[in-house]
């Protein structure tokens, strides 16, 4: 009879916590679960981390309605702490060595040696362009010594070489007509200024003059009109002025440029071909070929680049002429026509002169800031 009241009751085991209140088993799941998680451990490490405490059966509570007695019974209230305890030195053994596991590590994955290959090339990169920029300097400043003092050849193009020597001398020429035709702008506004100041005291004298009433009057009148005619020839010159302006400071320059470029393109080209033939003319070694064949690829695009650039500068000059003469064209005649009709007195001829070339005239104080401006 008591052998089987026992086994019944054992039967009858509640597991317990740390605090002696019976949970579900569903909360006991939970933080085996939430330990593999934070230790990131799989079934078989979770049973080599955990150590038994006290067995659940061992702190079972036995049933007092079947005449058990109550010696054996361990009270819940001697248990402290969680039923299941970890072991601090698996851990360690588990985190070293799985050092980027857990969620612990935020560091980022790059591989060090890989960024240091980068950076390392970027270096190389970086010494061969100064390599390269060095080596063409020296041979280009060595090629220019030489012809200067006379023992290097130069390539020459007579024919262009007379049109850009052309070009230079019609450009300076041109710039001194800009820098008089500027002055006598500047010159014929002082006076244009004078004359609508005269004309205003004129006419100020009129009026408080009886005796010379008229006289001052006829002296208002033609000082007036002179103003309004010479502010309509300033218009004509001021065009004029800007036209000459664009084609020596825009067009001529940009021609210019793509000389130069050609001109250095040139001395590029002797450099390279004086060092080939230099090559070429020693002795004939296996060290030397590969220089050589070297010698002739830097050569070969160096040619191509003088070729192709001569061709930039013929095709720039021929239409630099043709745009040089339809401009000036058009702009003599203009400065002709104003001039002419300006000193004739001719009025209705200058203005026709100006709506014939499409000039318009800035209306009297446009060049004044607003009052709003001013403010």
């Amino acid at each position: 009879m008591t052998d089987s009241i026992m086994s019944k009751a054992a039967t009858m085991e509640i597991p317990i916590n740390s605090n002696g209140d019976s949970r579900t088993l569903a909360e006991d799941d939970g933080l085996e679960q939430a330990t593999k998680i934070h230790w990131n451990l799989d079934e078989k490490d979770l049973q080599q981390v955990m150590v038994s405490g006290p067995n659940l059966n061992e702190t079972s509570i036995v049933s007092g309605g079947y005449g058990g007695t109550a010696e054996g019974i361990i009270p819940t209230s001697s248990i402290k702490g969680p039923t299941i305890l970890f072991n601090p030195d698996y851990l360690c053994r588990r985190q070293a060595a799985a050092p980027n596991s857990g969620p612990s590590m935020h560091h980022s994955n790059s591989n060090p040696s890989m960024t240091e290959e980068a950076t390392r090339g970027i270096a190389v990169e970086k010494f061969d362009t100064m390599k390269k920029w060095s080596i063409n300097t020296y041979k280009c400043t060595k090629q220019m010594f030489s012809e200067r003092f006379g023992r290097g050849s130069r390539t020459v193009d007579l024919e262009l070489e007379a049109q850009v020597d052309v070009l230079r001398e019609t450009k300076s020429k041109y710039e001194n007509i800009l820098r008089l035709a500027r002055d006598l702008t500047n010159h014929f506004y002082n006076m244009v200024q004078t004359q609508q100041a005269l004309g205003d005291t004129f006419a100020d004298l009129s009026q408080k003059s009886p005796e010379l009433q008229d006289e001052f009057g006829y002296n208002a009148e033609t000082q007036k009109l002179l103003c309004k005619n010479g502010e309509t020839l300033l218009g004509a010159i001021n065009f004029f002025v800007s036209s000459i302006n664009t084609l020596v400071h825009k067009t001529m320059e940009d021609t210019l440029m793509t000389i130069k470029m050609y001109e250095n393109a040139r001395l590029e080209f002797d450099a390279y071909r004086a060092d080939l033939e230099e090559l070429s003319a020693g002795p004939r070694d296996a060290n030397t070929m590969v220089r050589i064949e070297f010698a002739q690829q830097q050569y070969q695009v160096q040619r191509e680049k003088y070729e192709r650039l001569r061709s930039d500068v013929s095709i720039k000059l021929k239409f630099l002429e043709e745009n040089k003469v339809k401009v000036m064209h058009k702009q003599l005649l203009l400065f002709h026509n104003a001039i002419s009709a300006y000193f004739a007195g001719n009025q209705q001829q200058l203005e026709q002169t100006l709506r014939q070339f499409h000039v318009k005239l800035k209306p009297p104080g446009s060049d004044k800031p607003s009052w709003l401006e001013e403010q």
